[in-house]
């Protein structure tokens, strides 16, 4: 069989998008291992055979077919004998708009109906066996969130096929290092809040992350928040950061900052009395469990307990409002300063009929921190000569801050 090269996945799908390409796979029929050696590629795949082009570094796998011999997403045979054909290969992917294959003439290869469901906005599984690898849910709701803005929304039996994956136990089989890589891409998306509500859709949200499924259905004082429900605002927080921030960061501190609202006591609700403090435990639990980055869980820690200070920093008295500031680590940490303040703001505008009111706590405590970092604290040491350095600054930036809002 002659070897042939096609190009396939996510860069046949965006071209047909007409959205920017970013990463290039190519499929390679009818050749191994030695031949691909033989021509300069530098093999670099452990379960199966994946190679570097010799110039472009790009990826070119043998076309291969799969078949599950064990639990998670990593138990599968492979074979990726020179026998394997192009259709083979496509029907075992997930999504038929990313089993569309480019010859290099030009010429696509759709052999699942791709390109019509491209055309549908429609996220359809290529087969069965779908739902054999149960990474595959949260890649789906990836997806649903990266091309939410175009219109692209989950076939009916698909999601079927995603909630039976949840039922059958499979997801506590996921590495949480991969759950949390696709956790993490999907808050780099044009609409993470979807990739939140397609999990909760299929009944995946209650293994991957129950302390944000458990806040559905939680009430809220209606006075402060006419949506009511913890879960639906968590959902708007998450879409008020979204147009705030691109950063991933931020969006997550959003996601998780009212934790504590899901093991506040049923029998006070729609009272929450320290949720924050009761949110710092569910937040360690997350952070253990999936292996969340500290540049994340160390900003989601301070949301969640400092949120709703922020909020009425107008009452604040000089003292409180330093030991926020000083919380905040703002006088070493500024960048963190300006992601704690967008989280807020983005708390503050997620609920319904807010969306769009000023949120002037975030200015006012970037003008006091301002105020406290430009103080010249060396010749204020200098000057002073104090027996305890830690307690002098302190009390020299409470004396500063206290003229400042005078």
């Amino acid at each position: 069989m002659t070897m042939k090269i096609y190009q396939v996945g996510g860069a046949v799908r965006d071209k047909l998008l007409n959205i920017p390409v970013k990463d290039q796979d190519w499929v390679v029929v009818g050749s191994n291992a030695q031949e691909m050696k033989a021509l300069g590629f530098l093999q670099v795949g452990k379960d199966f055979p994946v190679f570097l082009h010799p110039d472009s570094k790009q990826e070119y796998a043998l076309a291969r077919t799969e078949r599950k011999t064990a639990p998670g997403y990593t138990g599968f045979e492979f074979d990726t004998s020179t026998h394997v054909t192009l259709e083979q290969d496509l029907m075992r992917r997930d999504l038929t708009i990313n089993a569309i294959a480019e010859a290099e003439n030009g010429e696509f290869i759709d052999p699942y109906h791709g390109r019509q469901d491209l055309q549908d906005r429609i996220l359809r599984h290529v087969s069965p066996a779908f739902a054999e690898d149960p990474l595959r849910v949260l890649r789906v709701a990836k997806f649903a969130a990266r091309l939410a803005h175009l219109g692209f929304v989950i076939a009916d039996e698909t999601l079927t096929l995603m909630r039976n994956i949840a039922a059958s136990g499979e997801l506590d089989s996921l590495v949480k290092e991969r759950v949390w890589q696709e956790m993490e891409q999907a808050l780099r998306c044009a609409a993470p809040a979807v990739f939140i509500q397609v999990l909760r859709d299929c009944h995946a949200l209650q293994v991957i992350l129950p302390e944000v499924d458990r806040l559905f259905g939680v009430p809220q004082p209606a006075k402060h928040h006419p949506e009511v429900d913890t879960g639906i605002h968590t959902l708007l927080c998450l879409q008020q950061a979204s147009k705030l921030s691109d950063d991933p960061v931020v969006r997550y501190a959003t996601l998780v900052h009212d934790v504590g609202k899901g093991i506040t006591d049923p029998g006070k609700w729609p009272s929450h009395y320290a949720h924050e403090s009761l949110g710092l435990k569910l937040l360690a639990e997350i952070t253990t469990r999936l292996h969340v980055p500290k540049e994340y869980s160390r900003l989601a820690a301070l949301v969640c307990e400092h949120h709703t200070k922020l909020h009425r920093i107008m009452e604040l008295r000089p003292t409180t409002l330093l030991k926020l500031l000083e919380s905040l680590d703002a006088f070493r940490r500024p960048e963190q300063v300006d992601k704690f303040l967008l989280a807020c703001e983005a708390d503050a505008r997620g609920r319904t009929g807010f969306e769009d009111r000023e949120y002037p706590q975030g200015p006012y405590l970037s003008e006091l921190a301002a105020t406290l970092t430009v103080l010249d604290i060396g010749a204020a040491l200098e000057s002073a000569k104090p027996e305890n350095t830690k307690d002098f600054v302190h009390q020299y930036r409470l004396q500063k801050l206290t003229e400042a809002l005078q």
